[in-house]
């Protein structure tokens, strides 16, 4: 049988009834009594990483998780972290990039109902990340959730309520399970027997995320960016500045870039990604101050990226390289 790890660290999943609502309270001990048919096709330890609700959670723990993982991997052949789901999304695509080319899987899952509630999706989603991470076939960074396997660099939680609340951006689900049944979409990487994943241990948390509206003034720009090392700018459609490349939100940026600062562009719009070179508005002001875009990356990705690339080096070429190159599907160009 394999040995897979469970990690908790919080979220609804481990939630109980606190007087002032919901806060995590249930063990990671607990959490496995509430699944015990996991027993018959693995073996499961579990260890107690935070107890968090993941609104709470941040750079930091994300390190603390990665750091976990590289403590005990050569000791199991899997790994499922318990996670709150609001921020589950980030937490995946940061590991994505914590952890590279790992041969052995890594499975965040939570749950939208706490696993004491008996019309909860918890137990599924735990016996369906276990199915998942303890079969052969299986690697790197995953989100199991609701029947669905999702890369951990292209998931975004959609639905606030709903058992389906994540969503694969842009990209196929790796595989779903049906009735304890895996089947898989999308063929898994092959790795050499022994084979390391790289791991990397600094993130720059001063990344700024920036979503435009209209009317929006450069004022905003400029009191942020003593502040921050870098900004994500979000812009409409397929990607542009009211103004173009003479207006004052350009200049702002411009100025942002002459302090030796990062940023980058990319949409406000869930799906397909940006294309700066489509419009004028864009093509100019991308041109002008050769703008690195996102292109389809979800903005969790994004974020998780930008703040791992940035934790590795400041030099502008390095950091434009780094951030193009491709981790686990997270860019299409």
């Amino acid at each position: 049988m394999k040995r897979i790890l469970l990690l908790a660290t919080g979220g609804t999943i481990a939630s109980k009834e606190s007087g002032r609502g919901l806060s995590p309270a249930i063990t990671s001990d607990e959490i496995l009594g509430y699944v015990p048919d996991l027993k018959d096709f693995c073996q499961v330890d579990a260890i107690q990483v935070m107890n968090l609700d993941s609104t709470n959670i941040g750079p930091s723990h994300w390190l603390e998780i990665a750091g976990a993982i590289r403590e005990h991997y050569r000791n199991y052949d899997g790994f499922v972290v318990t996670h709150g789901t609001d921020t589950m999304a980030y937490t995946a695509a940061a590991l994505s990039y914590l952890i590279q080319d790992s041969p052995k899987p890594i499975v965040i899952t939570g749950s939208q109902k706490s696993i004491s509630l008996n019309d909860t999706d918890a137990r599924r989603n735990v016996y369906d990340s276990f199915l998942y991470a303890a079969d052969q076939d299986s690697h790197d960074v995953s989100i199991v959730f609701d029947g669905r396997v999702i890369l951990g660099t292209r998931a975004r939680k959609e639905r606030s309520k709903s058992f389906n609340a994540f969503s694969s951006v842009d990209y196929p689900e790796a595989a779903v399970i049906r009735d304890g049944k895996l089947i898989r979409y999308l063929a898994p990487r092959q790795y050499s027997y022994g084979a390391e994943p790289t791991y990397y241990h600094k993130l720059e948390e001063r990344v700024l995320l920036l979503t435009l509206i209209p009317g929006m003034e450069a004022q905003c720009l400029d009191l942020l960016k003593d502040s921050y090392q870098a900004v994500i700018l979000q812009s409409f459609g397929v990607g542009g500045l009211p103004g173009g490349d003479a207006g004052p939100l350009a200049q702002a940026l411009g100025e942002w870039l002459s302090d030796g600062k990062t940023i980058v562009m990319m949409t406000q719009v869930p799906y397909e990604g940006s294309d700066m070179s489509v419009y004028q508005v864009g093509q100019q002001v991308k041109e002008k101050y050769q703008l690195m875009e996102a292109y389809n990356m979800t903005m969790e990705a994004a974020v998780a990226k930008l703040m791992w690339v940035l934790g590795q080096t400041g030099q502008p070429d390095q950091v434009r390289e780094l951030f193009y190159r491709p981790v686990q599907h997270d860019v299409i160009r």
